[in-house]
């Protein structure tokens, strides 16, 4: 981008000094405060030395990542903050009380400047020098400051040349600017902290979600101790291709996805081949990259965070956090405890942009436990935690420990989900408190000390059928209940009487639990799932039960009608037989109808020794490992 070389001779009349320029700063006006990395720290001190000559001056921002000197307490009848983000360091002033927070949608910010709602009396921000046109780029940060600086009263602009000049939607004319401060100073950092365990183990089932051709949104907010899960998703999305990207907020983690291959944005139904964000945060090679880069477009929040702009992306996918979840699906994100934390950010917008989305998915993140081994998923929220995403919009929840689907399903659907993806020695409690709130019905209480949930990478494997589809085989689940007896009941008669031996078609509620509650260790249970955006359909199940005196497990399998003769019996005999013998399981029993030639044929061609016996049409096998 070619500058103006000569702008502070063709703009003199617009140049002051800093402290000349925040003199029109009077008591009781309401300032903005550019956004993020973008902050205008020269105006900002300057703004803070002449404190002692004014009063009640309101504080107006989204996120700074300054010093915040400000927010001090000896400037408190001085300065005024209200947050629509709360950041590190204001945090700690919001919940003393000496500051506020306004939680609001971040798509609903532009249009509280356009109206008038939240009238502003002064804009300080950070832009490029003009270029020949008399044009000025907004840089790493054009979010709301786009719609801040139009509407201010008075605009004071830091004119710094460190600034990278970002392409999109970015631009300000230097004539919609009142006051030209000129300082070459560098641009605030976002130092990148080293990723959390619980947070790549997030990641790795998160990446699970988004497949090639999707487009991503990485939420901004933080959970304390563990930090950015949404980023950290980032590094574990490397392996994708034709990745498309519409977030709010990019860091350096970008960077290495970028340079990976992953993102090219080529399937993308809008801004196809762009990176579409509205700030970005981080290092000086993240800012270096971005400047004039036309891989970028930076855009104004109104657009970045329109939900129907969203959902017009096939295939979008949103990652956001929550610091709490109650069991009926209930996401607290802007508060801990009751208290203020963070902020609702664009996780609404997100979430409603994803959901409506053709393909698209819309996650929360979240970890199992607090730093003090609370759980993060409760009976019941705390006491003051605010609902930021209602239990009727939330889709995915993923903790480290699993992922549950919960859009759509019954309170004792998601219940069940939630408490099998909570931590392990939350799990029977949660159970219990769902059963005396009534969220799950009172035979429940005999699954009680059975609701084991196996660990994420035991018994996973695929299979691709020869017309190109993939089957996925994971543990049986104990939220796979329903899916269980949609399976049974759609079985047909002669597959029903294969397996069971009985025509009967009646299944009661302790027999189905007897399938999905598994200890995963002497029984052992396998489904062979086909993914789809409301969660996995089942169309194959396999099971062990060991018997103890002899070490030896009798195994059964059955496959829905229209997936049989695929090659799936043969492949989950020979996954359950790895199975058994990495426990010591010397082999298997089973029991054959005589008419079930198919069955005969996987374990007599098994390549282990077998042994069978016919009694009454039943043929008895014993197959040694």
């Amino acid at each position: 981008m070619e500058y103006d070389a000569r702008w502070k001779e063709t703009y003199n009349d617009m140049i002051q000094t800093p402290k000349r320029a925040l003199s029109k700063l009077k008591s009781g006006h309401r300032v903005f405060l550019g956004t993020g990395c973008g902050e205008p720290t020269v105006l900002v001190e300057a703004m803070t030395r002449i404190a002692g000559n004014l009063a009640d001056v309101e504080i107006v921002e989204l996120l700074t990542k300054g010093n915040a000197p400000y927010a001090e307490k000896k400037f408190a009848n001085c300065f005024k903050i209200n947050s629509f983000f709360i950041g590190h360091n204001v945090r700690e002033v919001i919940q003393e009380g000496r500051g506020d927070y306004t939680p609001v949608l971040m798509s609903d910010i532009p249009r509280l400047f356009d109206s008038g709602q939240l009238p502003l009396d002064v804009a300080l921000i950070q832009v490029t020098p003009p270029d020949l046109r008399g044009k000025m780029s907004l840089g790493i940060s054009v979010d709301i400051v786009k719609s801040a600086a139009k509407n201010a009263s008075l605009v004071i602009a830091q004119v710094n040349p460190q600034m990278p000049w970002t392409r999109g939607d970015s631009l300000i004319d230097v004539y919609d600017l009142d006051i030209l401060v000129p300082a070459d100073v560098p641009l605030l950092e976002r130092k990148t902290k080293a990723v959390h365990p619980v947070s790549i183990k997030i990641a790795e089932l998160v990446s699970g979600l988004v497949t090639n051709g999707c487009t991503v949104e990485f939420g901004m907010g933080r959970i304390p101790g563990v930090g950015r899960i949404p980023h950290a998703v980032i590094a574990a999305l490397s392996d994708k291709k034709d990745l498309g990207i519409h977030t709010e907020l990019i860091t350096d983690d970008i960077l290495d996805l970028i340079k990976s291959g992953a993102v090219t944005g080529n399937r993308k139904s809008t801004d196809r081949g762009k990176v579409v964000t509205s700030f970005c945060m981080g290092s000086k090679e993240l800012y270096d990259f971005v400047d004039d880069n036309p891989l970028f477009s930076f855009r104004p929040t109104e657009y970045v965070n329109d939900s129907n702009v969203i959902g017009k992306q096939n295939r979008m996918v949103s990652i956001n956090m929550a610091l709490e979840i109650d069991l009926t699906g209930q996401v607290c994100s802007d508060s801990e405890d009751g208290v203020f934390y963070s902020g609702v950010g664009g996780q609404v917008d997100f979430n409603r942009g994803a959901a409506r989305s053709n393909g698209g998915r819309a996650i929360i993140t979240i970890p199992s436990t607090t730093s003090d081994g609370k759980s993060r998923i409760r009976s019941r929220l705390s006491s003051g935690a605010g609902v930021v995403v209602s239990r009727a919009t939330v889709h995915y929840v993923v903790t480290e420990y699993g992922v549950a689907y919960l859009h759509g399903k019954s309170v004792q659907d998601r219940t069940l989900a939630l408490v099998s993806i909570a931590h392990p020695d939350h799990r029977e409690r949660l159970l219990k408190e769902a059963i005396n709130l009534k969220y799950i019905r009172q035979e429940f209480v005999q699954v009680e000390g059975k609701f084991v949930v196996a660990p994420q990478n035991m018994m996973k494997t695929t299979y691709l059928l020869d017309s190109g589809t993939e089957i996925y085989f994971r543990p049986i689940h104990p939220t796979d209940e329903p899916l269980m007896r949609d399976l049974l009941y759609n079985l047909s008669q002669e597959t029903l009487y294969y397996r069971f031996m009985s025509h009967n078609q009646h299944f009661g509620q302790r027999e189905i639990q007897n399938f999905v509650y598994v200890d995963h260790r002497k029984d052992v249970a396998i489904v062979g799932t086909l993914p789809e955006a409301h969660g996995d359909d089942i169309v194959a199940v396999g099971r062990y039960y060991l018997d103890d005196r002899t070490n030896l497990a009798e195994v059964a399998f059955v496959i829905r009608d229209e997936w049989q003769h695929m090659g799936l019996g043969t492949f989950m005999f020979k996954h359950l037989i790895t199975l058994a013998r990495a426990s010591g399981i010397a082999g298997f029993t089973a029991e054959v109808l005589r008419d079930n030639k198919a069955m005969q044929a996987i374990f007599n061609h098994s390549g282990y020794k077998v042994e069978s016996v016919v009694e009454e049409g039943v043929y008895s096998f014993r197959i040694e490992f």
